[in-house]
């Protein structure tokens, strides 16, 4: 393998592992590196210039991961003179120079505070032939200042806030992603209709924990203003927001909600457990009667609402009995969706070193139950909407099988998966690729459907019949143009760089490593 050719832009991969926060920074990474005048390269091209990993530490095999995918890289890395890797995100916070000393080919390690900083990283580390590690303790610009390449046309994520002031036990993202610091509501909304003008339908508020939202300039109702000022923005269809906190829900949230056309009724509540005496050594300081009482305030306000969680199974010192009472709860919130999880030992959290850590068989055989309780009810809530007409936003992705079935996928209001036929002789099942639907009338990524539910399963929906109605939209005229979003940003008290301009190409050997 060769670098690029002399005078060539670079190009770039950029590799996400874990939450929402994460896919939203990996948009801003490469929002950078376009500023700065990389080219992006396709996934199935093994030849990248530079390869970003933007990592996770919440799950335990985490590092294993980073570190497997970083080992397959080195004979690449050594077949591709002037090749570059790069990891940031909440595993580089975490581990910070301890990477380049596992594994020495890395070239940049950056943190969750200093996104900005990767171009210049960069380009000192290919000036200097020697690796570059630079993890800031908080914040230097709001992320939301930089540029962004949207990965899709028609949903954007919208950062209202980063990190966290709470304190659970099993966490560790208040560690890496630093205290809670909430954007101006000015600010959000100016994000808002930069993307709606760009064609974007759907908007998610994005934060640790986003109805305590307003913290940092006093005023505890802010979220609420916020949903309602979402809803006088012209051409935006849709709003959702993850993830809010039991602890700081407002009846003035779902208020807004019920209120506010564009604001769907679909809400992600973590729950973690249903044993009092779990959530109490898990530090979340609701208990399960709150934590269903808001339910049932959300259900009375939006009858139609779909409400989705978190579950952490097998924590320390949780006994039969207080598996049984997050069963109890799973049942009686009817959830149309779970996050699932075995609780993870992480180091540097208080839960880590906690007494009575469960065996692996006991978590798992709990684990297994929990699914199976949570697929029961998921299913039964799916079966209450055969019959019923939904709204989809046609999506990329969101159905495996697509082109084998011939259907196209997408989400409906509520947040639930459909699979919809098109009704259409020759309407490509959804590869997802921009151009793909190019006939007349043809169903594109973007564009909004209204079909009715023919069939219902524990994870998504079918409707087998052809749409009811059909309305094209910019954002799938911009998918079929091959258009990602872009949303400008102003890189604050961060040097520029111009072009990089790929290396001379050695006569021999391994550039730097």
């Amino acid at each position: 393998m060769t670098t690029a050719a002399v005078g060539s832009p670079r190009t770039y991969q950029v590799r996400t592992y874990g939450c929402q926060m994460n896919v939203h920074d990996s948009e801003r990474i490469s929002g950078l590196l376009e500023q700065a005048g990389y080219v992006r390269l396709a996934e199935a091209d093994d030849n990248p210039d530079v390869v970003v990993f933007n990592t996770c530490a919440v799950r335990e095999n985490a590092d294993n991961r980073l570190y497997g995918n970083l080992g397959h890289l080195r004979p690449v890395k050594d077949r591709h003179p002037g090749m570059q890797i790069a990891v940031g995100g909440c595993l580089a916070q975490k581990d910070r120079g301890d990477i380049v000393r596992k594994a020495p080919w890395v070239d940049v390690v950056f943190g969750t505070h200093n996104i900005g900083s990767l171009p210049v990283l960069l380009e000192r580390a290919r000036h200097n032939t020697a690796a570059e590690v630079e993890i800031l303790e908080s914040l230097d610009v709001f992320p939301s200042t930089l540029p962004t390449r949207r990965e899709s046309t028609y949903a954007g994520w919208v950062s209202i806030s980063v990190g966290c002031n709470n304190t659970c036990t099993f966490c560790i993202v208040p560690a890496l992603r630093g205290k809670e610091k909430d954007r101006r509501p000015g600010d959000v909304l100016a994000e808002v209709r930069a993307l709606v003008a760009e064609g974007v339908l759907e908007v998610t508020l994005l934060g640790q924990n986003v109805n305590s939202y307003g913290v940092e300039f006093g005023d505890r109702y802010a979220f609420g203003k916020l949903l309602r000022a979402c809803g006088d923005i012209d051409g935006l269809e849709r709003v959702r927001f993850t993830s809010p906190h039991p602890k700081d829900f407002t009846d003035d949230v779902i208020a807004a909600m019920a209120e506010t056309p564009n604001v769907c009724h679909s809400l992600h509540m973590p729950l973690q457990s249903g044993s009092d005496d779990v959530l109490k050594a898990m530090r979340r300081s609701y208990r399960s009667e709150r934590y269903l009482g808001i339910i049932d305030k959300v259900r009375a306000a939006m009858p139609d609402a779909a409400i989705t969680t978190d579950i952490i199974v097998g924590f320390p010192g949780e006994t039969e009995a207080d598996f049984q009472h997050t069963l109890d709860v799973v049942r009686a919130a009817r959830f149309s969706s779970a996050f699932t999880f075995q609780y993870s030992k992480r180091p540097g959290t208080p839960a880590a070193t906690m007494p009575d850590q469960l065996p692996k068989q006991v978590v798992q055989e709990r684990y297994e139950r929990l699914i199976a309780t949570v697929e029961e009810i998921t299913w039964a809530e799916n079966k209450r909407l055969v019959g019923e007409t939904v709204e989809v936003l046609v999506a990329v992705g969101e159905g495996r099988k697509d082109e084998r079935t011939g259907r196209l996928s997408g989400r409906a209001r509520d947040g639930r998966l459909v699979h919809f036929a098109t009704g259409a002789t020759g309407q490509p099942g959804a590869t997802g690729q921009p151009g793909a639907s190019s006939q007349p009338g043809a169903i594109r990524p973007g564009d909004i459907v209204h079909t009715t539910i023919t069939y219902a399963a524990p994870h998504h929906l079918n409707a087998d019949g052809a749409p009811l109605a059909h309305r094209r939209t910019r954002a799938g005229d911009a998918a079929e143009a091959g258009r990602a979003p872009r949303t400008p940003g102003v890189v604050l008290g961060l040097p520029t760089v111009g072009v990089p301009a790929a290396p001379p190409a050695p006569t021999t050997g391994c550039a730097a490593h």
